[in-house]
């Protein structure tokens, strides 16, 4: 079996220390929203590593709506070609931070587990199809 790779793991949110279990439970966009599973379902790692760990997925967050105003900003211009009203411009870039928060949400925490926590490790022992039990 190949194992799986990290831009993988990470766009379809699975855990960094063996690529195979959900971090997440429920659907991106949905009624039953979205929540951090405690622990990874196939090698039983702890997602919350520290108490207060997910706070750091702020910044994350952060950085990307900054990214995404500035873009929804610079597409509203070349669309319409308005630069004179601010109301066009408050109002498409709060509704696109409002419709962008779920994805912000899951893929800031993501980002922090797999790319911005040093003693998180990738074993590949543990990417297999074989649930672990004893880990």
């Amino acid at each position: 079996m190949a194992k799986t790779s990290k831009f993988v793991a990470i766009a379809t949110s699975k855990c960094p220390k063996c690529r195979r279990g959900d971090v997440f439970s429920g659907t991106l966009y949905g009624l039953n929203f979205q929540e951090t599973n405690e622990r990874c379902s196939h090698c039983g790692m702890k997602f919350e590593v520290e108490p207060g760990y997910f706070y750091g997925a702020m910044y994350v967050s952060y950085a990307f709506v900054v990214g995404e105003m500035l873009n929804v900003g610079l597409l509203t211009y070349l669309i319409t070609g308005n630069d004179t009203s601010p109301w066009l411009y408050i109002s498409t870039i709060l509704g696109a931070i409002l419709l962008l928060t779920p994805i912000n949400y899951r893929y800031s925490r993501i980002i922090l587990l797999h790319l911005l926590t040093p003693k998180i490790k990738y074993h590949p022992e543990y990417d297999t199809d074989d649930k672990l039990s004893n880990i």
